[in-house]
């Protein structure tokens, strides 16, 4: 049995889930399918955590309008939607004359896409924002920011859900058929109608359309490798430090940022790959990474990377030629109600939600839905306990003694805490749902310490089976059975 909404949404990263949410202010009964157990699952929860502001992408483009857009409201929606995020700004560092008169070409380009304040800095000035860096001068951009894209993400698809979308994980689309009224999808066994259909599949997106008909897009996958620093950033890294940007690579170039969390990122590198889904780390790759971070920042040690990880982007420009192509939002003339999301690679994440808005648009000039009119915009995420003052630590402990049992040592989370995740409102139970809602398991012992006691509470405290217990969804269990 079909069943049946206005709109499907394909994909739950970034892009998909702002989508839904700007839906969510109309009356349509919206759905949105995500192959993976939870969100940002993909390129959405695998990047560098920065809003970007807009002057690396070519004027007159949708990523350059989109991305600027994006930026001016973002410290305005994480407020509103309780995510961290915090305006650093960001260097771009110079180490010849060749590179200050492309940072100075940077700048005349920042300005024709809308962007503030840029402007070039000396050598003083510039050792004086970040005095571990080197170079000769560079470039500052006041209004790049860091933020958490994964609580950035799960905001956007908590305040949807509240706002009445229907949310549908290990669900991977695998037919679409065009009916006379709309569309039957067929995902994770199951079936849906629609309306309309939107394709935010990321790296699947080439494969989605196919599905639906419109063939002539492709994706090629190229991968970013980072490595994580442990909680240095305070000591070392105010802002983020980039290269000035050499044409013809798939990526920024390998950049050194502080993490909302205060960690500090080394990465990435740009490889284009085959599989989609290659999240594998390299060594030869991450000692590639370490050496060019150097060269900015000497002062940077091995013994503080605690860890690594992968993140693809879907480009839609080939390896023999490399760049950026402009994002693709379009209805499909050859498939009317199907609107196509292509290549939304980095800046995507900053571009979220004008691209949600721009979609949403979309919609309403065909379907013409009313409003909803109890649509709230805020979500409220979980009080971290370690960031309490001592007064309201004793407050939240004799409320709840769960406050006063830490689970993760080395980010001090507790016991209530990771109740809440576990009880979160899209009903992901999972470690890396735990993980990326309240940050256990990512510390310089990397789970060492908690995992064990995050999977005694799942099975004591909510009857989950051992073997039941995965990392990211089915294929990823972690016990087999008992020993003794």
């Amino acid at each position: 049995m079909k069943q049946t909404f206005d709109i499907v949404v394909i994909g739950a990263g970034a892009v998909g889930c702002a989508i839904a949410r700007e839906l969510s202010r109309t009356n349509l009964k919206v759905a949105v399918l995500e192959k993976e157990n939870d969100v940002a699952s993909g390129t959405s929860g695998r990047n560098s955590a920065v809003v970007h502001a807009g002057f690396n992408n070519k004027p007159g483009t949708l990523m350059a309008k989109l991305c600027v857009e994006g930026n001016e409201g973002f410290e305005a929606l994480c407020q509103e939607l309780d995510v961290p995020y915090h305006k650093t700004g960001k260097l771009l560092v110079a180490f010849c004359e060749e590179e200050m008169q492309t940072l100075a070409r940077l700048v005349k380009q920042g300005e024709a896409n809308g962007c503030k304040g840029l402007r070039l800095v000396g050598e003083e000035e510039c050792h004086k924002l970040v005095p571990q860096v080197g170079g000769i001068g560079g470039m500052l951009s006041p209004n790049t920011a860091i933020f958490d894209p994964f609580l950035y993400t799960l905001a956007l698809a908590e305040n949807a859900h509240k706002n009445g979308v229907s949310f549908f994980f290990n669900t991977e689309v695998t037919a679409i058929s065009r009916e006379k009224d709309g569309f039957t999808i067929l995902a994770g066994n199951r079936a849906f109608s629609a309306s309309m259909v939107i394709n935010a599949a990321g790296m699947y997106s080439d494969r989605v359309s196919a599905l639906a008909g419109v063939e002539g897009y492709h994706i090629y996958p190229c991968r970013g490798e980072y490595l994580i620093l442990d909680q240095i950033a305070k000591e070392y890294l105010p802002l983020p430090v980039y290269p000035a940007p050499h044409a013809g690579i798939g990526g920024l170039g390998v950049h050194i940022t502080p993490t909302i969390h205060g960690n500090i990122i080394i990465g990435p590198n740009a490889e284009y790959i085959d599989e989609r889904e290659d999240y594998a780390t390299l060594q030869s790759t991450l000692d590639q990474l370490f050496a060019e971070a150097q060269l900015l920042m000497p002062a940077l040690k091995r013994k503080d990377i605690i860890g690594a990880y992968t993140g693809i982007r879907s480009k839609q420009a080939p390896p023999a030629e490399g760049g950026f192509y402009d994002f693709v939002i379009k209805e499909e003339e050859s498939c009317p109600g199907l609107i196509n999301l292509i290549g939304i690679e980095s800046p995507g994440m900053t571009a979220s939600v004008p691209i949600g808005k721009r979609v949403a648009d979309m919609v309403r000039e065909k379907l013409n839905p009313a409003t909803n009119p109890s649509f709230d915009p805020t979500r409220k995420g979980i009080l971290r306990f370690a960031q309490q003052d001592p007064d309201t630590k004793a407050k939240l402990i004799a409320e709840d003694p769960d406050y006063g049992e830490v689970i993760c040592r080395c980010q001090q989370v507790t016991k209530r805490e990771i109740r809440q995740a576990i009880e979160n409102p899209l009903g992901v139970r999972s470690i890396s749902a735990i993980k990326y809602r309240v940050w256990p398991t990512t510390g310089r012992c990397q789970g060492g310490y908690c995992f064990s006691r995050i999977a005694e509470i799942l099975e004591k405290e909510y009857g989950i089976p051992p073997e039941e217990i995965c990392q990211r969804g089915p294929g990823s269990e972690l016990f087999s059975g008992k020993v003794k």
